[in-house]
């Protein structure tokens, strides 16, 4: 999302001599990408801090080739969230945009992902909020 981001990022890459990884400035619900072009996408706690998480799964949709899979770490609650969450600290703590966990695999879902499935799940009971880990497909690939 900054420059600096990407920077690291192909940094970390070159160190690691990842060479089949690549780097482009955007923003989740805006993709520079054409359609059907990548075959896996990743994200860490970063569709978590949209209000409207749909445009996100949308693009993520839109960019996969058949088969390709969505994986996306973030933290979801195990109910709705109290409006006096909903501070701009808390958004920016990935804290206040945390959906029912069934409601954010149902956007996963309504995008046209098939096999939605939480790979892992991890949280605070006492807060009612869970980092969780998804994997999902983009039908299509026999």
């Amino acid at each position: 999302m900054t420059p600096e981001m990407i920077a690291k990022a192909r940094a970390n890459a070159d160190r690691l001599g990842a060479a089949n990884v690549e780097f482009r400035l955007g923003e989740i619900e805006h993709l520079p990408l054409p359609d059907a072009c990548a075959d896996v996408l990743a994200s860490n706690c970063v569709i978590n801090l949209l209000p409207d998480k749909r445009p996100a799964f949308a693009e993520a949709f839109r960019v996969l080739r058949p088969g390709g899979r969505l994986v996306v770490s973030d933290i979801v609650s195990a109910g709705p969230m109290p409006d006096e969450f909903k501070t701009p600290e808390l958004w920016s703590a990935c804290l206040a945009g945390a959906l029912p966990e069934a409601d954010y695999l149902g956007l996963i879902a309504n995008a046209g992902f098939t096999s939605v499935e939480v790979l892992s799940k991890r949280g605070w009971e006492i807060a009612g909020l869970f980092s969780v880990t998804v994997r999902a497909v983009k039908p299509g690939r026999g």
